[in-house]
């Protein structure tokens, strides 16, 4: 893999992972935080980005089974920073401490090529 291509599925990845987030939060605000008049648009909205989710994931140009760790690895920085944007939430030391586990092991299971035989 080229560095391009190497950025490429890293776009992709940012891409699907705010598209996730962003419409799991939408959903959220529509249950807990919106008035009855307003939920189901924001519920509609919420499953429309979760949809780009599943749409930009599987344009990702490389095997399924290759993507999932940085696509963990992605979802969980995104995750934090939608998590700021929308519920002014900072995440606490066991969340980062927790999280770069998780990352170290995104960045493992993408890029570890293990020996054949």
């Amino acid at each position: 893999m080229n560095i391009l291509q190497n950025l490429t599925i890293v776009g992709f990845l940012v891409a699907a992972t705010t598209l996730e987030v962003s419409g799991d939060a939408i959903v959220r605000i529509g249950i807990y935080n919106s008035p009855p008049s307003a939920r189901w648009i924001l519920m509609l909205v919420g499953a429309g980005l979760l949809f780009g989710y599943g749409f930009f994931l599987n344009l990702t140009p490389v095997e399924f089974r290759q993507v999932v760790g940085l696509y963990i690895a992605t979802l969980f920085v995104v995750w934090q920073i939608i998590n700021f944007m929308f519920f002014r939430t900072v995440p606490t030391v066991p969340i980062l401490i927790g999280g770069s586990l998780i990352i170290i092991g995104g960045v493992i299971v993408t890029f570890w090529k293990a020996p054949v035989g």
